[in-house]
Parts: C-alpha cells; structure tokens; sequence
C-alpha cells in the first residue's frame, strides 16, 4: 500500500476485502503514479485493476486507441511490454474480458471499487492470485 495519502482517495481496500497493495514502481503506475491502483475521485477511467501485460491485450489494447506499449518520452513513459503489471481502467478490462482478451490481474494489488464495473467473479477467473 501506498506510504503518503493523497486527498480524493476512498479507502485502499483489495478485491480480497484486505489492505491493497502495490502494483507496479517499475514501471510506476497508478493513476497518481504512486504504484498503487487506487481509487481516486478524480480517476474518471477508475484505473484500478492491476493487471500482468500480454502481447494480445496490448495489440487489443492498441487497436482501441490506447496504445500502451509505444514509448511517450514527452510523458516519462517508457512503453508497457508482455509482464509489466499496469493499473488499468476497470472499463477497459472488462471490454478486453468481453472479448477474450483480457489479462490476468493480481487482487491483492486491484481495488475494490473495480467490482462495481467489473464482475467479481471474472477478476477471479483471471486472478493469479485467487488462492
């Protein structure tokens, strides 16, 4: 879990109702670039399921208009590879999930409130760490 608390987050509670922990901070993600997928008010895409990257879902991703996996160095993003763990938006998983292409995610590092876009039981089905 993220050290420093930013204002507009709800509480850092996983989908396993335990305290969430980190994602990624190599590469650094989250939607406030701490490493953690918290929930923010500010998060319109609710960036809150982490997510392990896959060649498919970043040319699924890509194909939709997010291309993750080009270099931006205007934004110190380096450009997401197959392994990478990644906040996504919870719509975004779910449209992936809908069409067979969905990564799997880590639960102890997704936010809870990615539930309410996503059915529980399909972050489950793609959890790797489900036990």
């Amino acid at each position: 879990m993220s050290e420093e608390r930013i204002p507009g987050l709800t509480p850092s509670i996983n989908m396993l109702g335990e305290a969430l922990e980190s994602c990624s901070r190599d590469p650094l993600t989250g939607f406030v670039r701490n490493g953690c997928c918290e929930a923010h008010v500010g998060d319109t895409g609710s960036h809150t399921v982490c997510a392990v990257m896959t060649a498919e879902f970043l040319e699924f991703s890509k194909g939709r208009g997010n291309d993750l996996s080009t270099p931006r160095p205007e934004f110190g993003f380096e450009g997401l590879k197959p392994g990478d763990r990644w906040c996504l938006c919870a719509g975004r998983w779910r449209e992936a999930y809908d069409a067979g292409k969905a990564p799997n995610v880590i639960l102890r590092a997704t936010h809870r409130e990615a539930g309410t876009i996503v059915p529980h039981a399909a972050l489950v089905a793609h959890a790797l760490d489900a036990n």
